[in-house]
């Protein structure tokens, strides 16, 4: 999986988009840079995807460990736990 911030410089492209006109005319009355908040909600997107993807992959072990826990407890004892 590629990482992605926002400090990232890399080479742009421009592209063409359609967005809602209401959504547009709100950005610039907020003066706000569309290209940058398309290119951040896109970025978003894309590592919900990835969280997605990542869930799906690892769902029966992340199932196994919660099952095992339920049965036998944490294997670490948290020290406020400790007697």
């Amino acid at each position: 999986m590629e990482t992605h911030d926002s400090t990232h410089q890399s080479k742009r492209r421009p592209v063409n988009l359609t967005i809602r006109e209401d959504i547009m005319r709100e950005a610039r009355e907020l003066k706000l840079n569309a290209s940058q908040a398309a290119e951040m909600g896109i970025l978003a997107a894309i590592r919900q995807a990835h969280e997605r993807e990542w869930l799906k992959k690892n769902r029966a072990a992340l199932e196994a460990h919660n099952a095992r826990v339920e049965k036998t407890g944490s294997l670490l004892t948290p020290s406020w736990k400790r007697d």
